[in-house]
This record gives structure tokens, sequence and C-alpha cells, in this order.
């Protein structure tokens, strides 16, 4: 349901973002009474999914890959693309009816007296509370030791990534040891690509399907899915979430991948290991990951010294009424995560709600 106000509406809760945090966030919301609209930036639901490249498959099999209040459409222990998840996300909000306003970039977020004032594109909104559920992919981060490249070597971004055919044939590098790293390296080596892929950290590698159970599966059964990111055991899990799932490095060195320690300097088309070893290469994908970028929140109180919001379990404390959600570790593994962020949406729901009886 697509809503097109042409002035500014007051309303208890604006939501900032309709990816899977922001429709979550929106169910519960729903479910409690309150009125709301989800601002989305993209112009389809499921936008952001649909940009991924071709091959990506969830981790999380399906029977964890659901919203509140709607399996994911298929068989158990199946794995699903990244059309399917997007399809899934189109699906969710239609039949829930969910008041979304597409094309609508948030670009300042202010207070407003009591209230809050949204800048964008599609006109300017206003409510009493904000969830922010913009999600970590805001921006690709590419390291500053990419600038010494000539000229003439593409570099792409895992964000731009589509397919083998958007790299030129010979040696790419591929730098980045988590598990889009993996995932791309071996696809490059399987399509003919040279491929050698530097790790910045040496991450562990598992197997999807540890003694013939998901590994999700042992995770809910151990408990470490509802582990607190402020518990001894939540801040050693989070120091190793770049945990490759479902690939190994003898897997990808038996397509002809060679591994590499970390890029160091680069200079025309030849690239500097951290063991002094030395390639020439004819592309570079960077899978380096992404950066939260909050600056568009015109709160100064809001956060940090590096533009992030400061927030405890989605909850700004030093503006009340200001709420995050979908941000990875923000309350638990499972928070930026598609088949858990259900459980964090629930929660500030009765934020949102206890705050909206009092006002």
């Amino acid at each position: 349901m697509v809503e097109e106000p042409s002035v500014p509406i007051r309303r208890d809760v604006l939501v900032i973002g309709g990816g899977q945090a922001g429709l979550a966030m929106g169910y519960c919301l729903q479910r409690a009474g309150l009125d709301f609209v989800i601002l989305d930036a993209g112009s389809a639901v499921g936008h952001v999914w649909r940009s991924r490249w071709d091959s990506l498959n969830l981790f999380t099999p399906a029977q964890y890959a659901a919203l509140p209040g709607m399996a994911f459409p298929a068989p158990v222990d199946t794995y699903a693309g990244r059309d399917e998840v997007a399809g899934y996300l189109a699906t969710y909000a239609e039949r829930f009816g969910l008041p979304i306003k597409l094309n609508a970039r948030v670009t300042g977020l202010r207070r407003a007296g009591a209230a809050f004032k949204a800048d964008s594109p599609a006109g300017t909104f206003q409510a009493r509370q904000v969830v922010v559920a913009t999600g970590p992919f805001s921006t690709p981060y590419v390291p500053p030791v990419a600038d010494g490249l000539a000229p003439e070597v593409p570099q792409i971004h895992t964000a731009a990534y589509r397919n083998p055919e958007q790299v030129p044939s010979g040696r790419v590098l591929v730098v980045g040891g988590a598990n889009s790293g993996f995932q791309i390296a071996a696809e490059l080596a399987q399509a003919g690509r040279t491929v050698d892929l530097a790790e910045g950290r040496r991450n562990a590698c598992i197997p999807q399907r540890p003694l013939g159970r998901d590994v999700f599966w042992w995770q809910d059964k151990l408990g470490l899915l509802r582990v607190s990111a402020q518990s001894r055991l939540g801040r050693l899990m989070a120091a190793n979430d770049g945990t490759v799932i479902g690939s190994t490095r003898p897997g990808l060195r038996r397509l002809g991948v060679t591994f590499r320690p970390r890029v160091t300097s680069t200079a025309g088309r030849s690239v500097t290991f951290a063991d002094g070893s030395r390639s020439d290469v004819d592309a570079v994908v960077w899978a380096t990951g992404f950066r939260i970028d909050d600056t568009w929140i015109r709160i100064p109180q809001a956060l940090d010294d590096r533009g992030r919001l400061l927030q405890h379990r989605g909850v700004v404390d030093a503006v009340p009424g200001l709420f995050t959600i979908g941000r990875p570790w923000q309350h638990t593994t499972g928070s930026a995560l598609l088949g858990f962020v259900q459980h964090d949406a629930s929660w500030l729901a009765q934020q949102t709600s206890a705050r909206t009886a009092a006002a």
C-alpha cells in the first residue's frame, strides 16, 4: 500500500528503511495499533536484495529465514537465492498492507520540538518517534590502498558485482576473506579466471551442515542466537563475526585460488602483500564490506565522534523517541539477520507503544 502525502503528516512512528528490519518493525507496530509509515529509498520492496550478485544464496535455511507472521515459502533446509528473498519481502509487505512510501530516501532527520521531521524527495514527514532501519549496508567500503592502482585496472566492489562477465580475463585479485570474498573468488575461478584472494585476517571456516544439521540449527539449540551482545560470550562471538560458512581454503585451492595475506600497497598494476610478495593484476574485486552512515541524522547528541548512532539495544538514550533496528550485534547475533530481526522488532514495538501511551 503506497501513500502519497502532499503535506507533512504527524504520526506515532516513522520507520526509515523498508528492508527486512523495517518490514519486521512495521508488522510489530501494526499489531500494536500504532499509526506509522515506512519510508524507503528504493523503487520497489526488496530492491537491496535484487541489487546483490546473481548467484547469492542465503546461509540461513528456509525454516530460519522468516519475518514475523509469515513463513518463508521454500522447503525446509533449502537456501533461497537473492530473487526469492526479494520476492518474499515484496509479498510480505503486500500481505499485511504495510504503509510504505517508495522513492523516499531520507536526506535529513531533525528534531522539531517534541517530534521529528524527516526530509526526503517525496516530502517532509513528521512523527513523535523514529526507528532507523537503514541496515548495515549503507556505504560500500574500499580501503585507501586502492588509490595506487592504475586507471586501466578495473575495480569493482561487491555492491556492484553481479557475475564473472563483468570481470576481464587474466589475474583477478579478490580482497576480503569473509563469506562474500570466498564465494566470489570461487565463482571467478570456476569461470576460468586466475584468482588471488587476499585475506585481511584469517577467519575461521565452518561447514554449512556439521554432523548433518545446519549450523543455524546448532546455534539455535545451543542458545547461541540469543546470547546478548553485552555478555562475555557475546563479545567473543562478535569479535569473530567474519566466520566463513560452507567454504574452505582447501576447496578454493582445488579450484586454483591462490591465498595471499593483507594488501599493503599498490602501484600501477602491481600489488604488494604483507609478506613482501608482489603480484601484477588485471582486475580487483573489493569484498571489503560496508560502513554504516548515519551522518544524515542531524541530531548531534545522537551520534558518536565517528558519526554513528549511540544506541543500546536499539534505543538512543540521549534522544527520547529515537530508535534503530537491524544493526549487526545490536542485541544478539541475529539482530541483522532476516529470520531473527523479529525479536528486536517486537521489543522495540513495546518501547514505542509505551511512549505513545504516555504521551
